[in-house]
């Protein structure tokens, strides 16, 4: 078999001295030209481990580390200098509160979501003998948390958090939960010493709860509708497919694509109850959207590495994302959120051969429209700017350790209460958020 050179493995920060060619160039343009109409990654985490996050999730043409290779192109895993091993844990921190004004009344409630943890496992198996490399990722890729507590019927009340009809004018409590996880065992085939293409099977567990479960018929007892819990649930797989492939045009210059398919999951079941205690079960489908990504990373300055990465995040072919209003049972057809785009930027400086620093920024819109609020005031995914730091030190010559930070600035998103006939007048709810993610872990290189 034969052995491949040097320049094809990984993201060489050394200065060329070859010039840009033509089609660099336009492709380049081309790449930044998308920039300009950045939207957002909803649902889906920015990153995957301490080193890609730190990055901003910039991976499709960059692959510094096995986490980010294996999540956002599986071809790249040919462009890693050596075989490695990685763990990580993240924690992320939601700062959220709810507000309303409706029927006189107007309040504002904090939110109590808690910590959700992260954790990202990785394995990379290189033969620098074979055009072959294969690796598993594992880790979390999306979710989210809310937990308001009900408000009380009176002066100074939160409208939309007192209790459902008759007894009040909102819904209730807000509780919501989502944790999403994936396994993704992937080969990558280097064609030539430039030229690689990979894939990767997916495989997907989620668990998904929310208090109250407007997505499902409301309970009719007396005469009078109320939509019940959906807490009683338990983890639903599903599964799908990535297609990858990367191209170093000069050792100055890389490209990359990938294309992530919708992952198809099984029902969810929920085992919730009406106000008089009866069972009820309800089924929803739920469908993560298909993801499209384009990159393109740059070494021509000694000790630097800085990647692009723009991503299309096709949420109205998902179901459960894609539909909108109310069904003729009284149920939520769905989210009502839009396909969008997003894009993510960062800088990789070694400032010695054992520290390297990062920073990454992305910019975010919301997939959420105004109109649908309502039913979104569990997501709370509206964040419009991310800015991440991190760094690696090397203990030893093949074990690293690694630490990023990311805060996400908080947004407002304001929507008027709907019904089945259509917004009330002067009503509001407005949903406001910021996130901090921190991640720490390990790197074994061998």
């Amino acid at each position: 078999m034969r052995r491949f050179i040097r320049v094809r493995s990984g993201v060489d920060p050394r200065p060329s001295r070859l010039r840009f060619s033509l089609g660099t160039i336009v492709a380049v343009s081309a790449l930044m030209g998308a920039c300009s109409t950045v939207h957002a990654q909803g649902i889906f985490l920015t990153g995957a481990g301490p080193i890609n996050q730190s990055m901003g999730g910039a991976a499709v043409a960059a692959p510094l580390d096995s986490a980010g290779a294996l999540l956002w192109n599986p071809a790249t895993i040919s462009g890693l200098s050596r075989s490695e091993m990685a763990v990580a844990l993240g924690v992320i921190i939601p700062t959220t509160s709810l507000s309303s004004d409706a029927f006189g009344l107007s309040g504002t409630t904090d939110g109590h979501s808690g910590v959700q943890p992260v954790p990202t496992m990785t394995f990379v198996l290189k033969n620098p003998n074979s055009a072959w490399t294969f690796g598993v990722g594992v880790y979390g890729i999306g979710g989210f948390s809310s937990n308001f507590p009900s408000s009380a019927l009176g002066p100074g009340a939160n409208p939309i958090l007192t209790p459902q009809p008759p007894n009040g004018i909102g819904v209730g409590r807000v509780y919501s939960h989502a944790d999403i996880y994936q396994v993704a065992p992937t080969v990558s085939y280097a064609l030539t010493e430039k030229l690689s293409f990979g894939f990767s099977p997916t495989i997907d567990l989620a668990n998904v709860q929310a208090d109250p479960l407007f997505l499902a018929p409301p309970n009719v007892v007396g005469g009078v509708p109320t939509y019940g819990p959906g807490t009683g649930s338990s983890f639903a797989w599903g599964g799908g497919f990535q297609l990858g492939a990367y191209y170093i045009i000069n050792p100055a210059w890389r490209l990359g694509a990938s294309y992530k398919s919708i992952q198809w999951f099984e029902p969810l079941h929920f085992q919730s109850n009406d106000t008089l205690g009866n069972p009820v079960f309800n089924r929803i489908r739920f469908n993560l959207p298909s993801i499209t990504s384009i990159g393109a990373a740059f070494t021509g300055f000694e000790r630097l590495v800085w990647a692009v990465d723009v991503r299309y995040f096709d949420y109205e072919n998902a179901s459960g994302f894609n539909g909108s209003g109310y069904t003729p049972s009284g149920a939520v057809a769905g989210l009502g959120w839009r396909s969008v785009i997003g894009v993510s930027n960062g800088v990789q400086y070694s400032m010695t051969d054992r520290l390297d620093l990062r920073a990454g920024y992305t910019y975010v819109d919301n997939p959420i429209p105004s109109s649908q609020e309502q039913f979104n005031v569990g997501t709370s995914l509206i964040m419009k700017n991310f800015l991440s730091i991190g760094a690696s030190y090397r203990l030893r010559q093949n074990v690293l350790a690694n630490v990023a930070y990311t805060h996400g600035f908080q947004s407002s998103l304001t929507g008027p209460y709907l019904t089945p006939t259509g917004p009330i007048p002067n009503t509001s709810i407005t949903n406001t958020t910021s996130v901090d993610w921190i991640q720490a872990g390990f790197t074994v290189q061998f």
